[in-house]
């Protein structure tokens, strides 16, 4: 199911080691859906990074998945936050339908994020038996 990985645990975050390296078992992700700044700033965007940073997860994939989209699009504090979280290994996917419904999907792709169609990847995660976080 996973391969085991062939580098250091503090190696880990840099963003040239595949993600195939990564045990399951050590993979989070976060579906983050709430519109509410405060919750953004001070819970998801903060925990996601930090879980990386800190080696607390191997892996970690934020999903941006309904009213969250319109509030990356807007709020230029959390674009840059989510452009810094990137750098460092956070994955960062949006609901591209979600996106549409917004109208957000150029600004998201803008940002260079992942913007794609979120059911069946979430689905084939929970299956494999990443671990997740909603908010």
């Amino acid at each position: 199911m996973f391969a085991t990985a062939s580098i250091s645990r503090s190696s880990r975050t840099n963003k040239e080691t595949p993600m195939t390296d990564i045990p399951l078992n050590e993979s989070i992700f976060i579906i983050w859906s709430s519109e509410n700044p405060e919750v953004a700033h001070n819970l998801v965007l903060m925990y996601a990074h930090n879980a990386l940073l800190k080696e607390w997860w191997g892996r970690v994939r934020l999903i941006i998945w309904g009213p969250s989209a319109k509030l990356v699009s807007e709020d230029e504090d959390i674009q840059a936050k989510l452009k810094e979280m990137k750098a460092d290994g956070v994955e960062i996917w949006a609901c591209r339908a979600c996106a549409d419904n917004y109208g957000v999907t150029a600004s998201l792709e803008a940002l260079d994020l992942n913007v794609v169609y979120v059911g069946t990847p979430v689905t084939e995660m929970i299956k494999d038996g990443w671990k997740q976080l909603t908010f």
